[in-house]
C-alpha cells in the first residue's frame, strides 16, 4: 500500500471550509426543543475576604466633619549629618584635582569647515570664521595635497552642532568630526 503526501495547505484550508459551512447564515438549522423543566439555582459563592490586598486609607484630618481624634505621633529624634568629610577624603579630592590640573586633551569634536586643494580658499575662510567668531580656535593642516580647516575644541557632539548652525553662512559645508581636543582651562 502506497502513502500519498497530504498537500500542507489543503488539511487548514479543508478545516476553515468545514468551519465556515457550519456558521452560514441563511442555512437549514436545527433547533432543540426548549427545556421546561426549572433548573435549581446554584448556592452563592462565599465573598472572598480582600482586605489583605486593599490600601490603607490614611485617617482623615483633625478638622473634618466624623474625624477620630488622631493618636499622638512620638517625636523622633533628628538624624546625624552623614556628609562630613574626613581627612582622608578630603587629600584623596586634592589628589584628584592635582591630576586634573595636569590634562591637557580629552576626546572631543571640531569642525571641518574646509577641504581642498586651495590654500588661498582655506586662508579666505579661516579669515572670515575668525572675523565674525574671534574666540574660535582654528587648525589648518597640510597633508600633500590636501588643505584640511578646523575650526572649535568642543567637548559635547551638541556644542559642536551649536557651532556648525552659527558658521552655516561662512562655509560652503562643515561637519562635525571626533578628534582629541585641547581643554580650555580658562573656564
Amino acid at each position: 500500500m502506497k502513502i500519498r503526501p497530504v498537500n500542507v495547505l489543503a488539511v487548514p484550508l479543508m478545516l476553515w471550509l468545514g468551519a465556515c459551512a457550519s456558521t452560514a447564515p441563511g442555512g437549514p438549522r436545527a433547533t432543540a426543543a426548549a427545556d421546561t423543566v426549572p433548573v435549581a439555582k446554584a448556592a452563592p459563592m462565599p465573598a472572598d475576604d480582600l482586605r489583605a490586598y486593599r490600601l490603607p486609607v490614611p485617617p482623615a484630618p483633625a478638622g473634618a466633619p466624623g474625624a477620630r481624634p488622631a493618636a499622638p505621633v512620638p517625636a523622633r529624634p533628628a538624624p546625624l549629618p552623614t556628609a562630613h568629610v574626613n581627612a582622608q577624603a578630603e587629600q584623596r579630592l586634592r589628589d584628584q584635582a592635582f591630576t586634573n590640573q595636569n590634562v591637557k586633551y580629552a576626546q572631543g569634536y571640531r569642525l571641518l569647515v574646509y577641504l581642498g586643494l586651495e590654500r588661498d580658499q582655506a586662508m579666505a575662510i579661516r579669515r572670515a570664521v575668525i572675523g565674525r567668531y574671534p574666540d574660535e580656535t582654528d587648525y589648518l593642516t597640510f597633508k600633500a595635497p590636501v588643505y584640511r580647516l578646523y575650526v572649535g575644541d568642543y567637548l559635547t557632539r551638541l556644542e559642536a552642532a551649536r557651532a556648525k548652525s552659527r558658521l552655516r553662512g561662512l562655509t560652503q559645508r562643515a561637519e562635525v568630526e571626533a578628534t582629541q581636543v585641547i581643554l580650555n582651562k580658562n573656564l
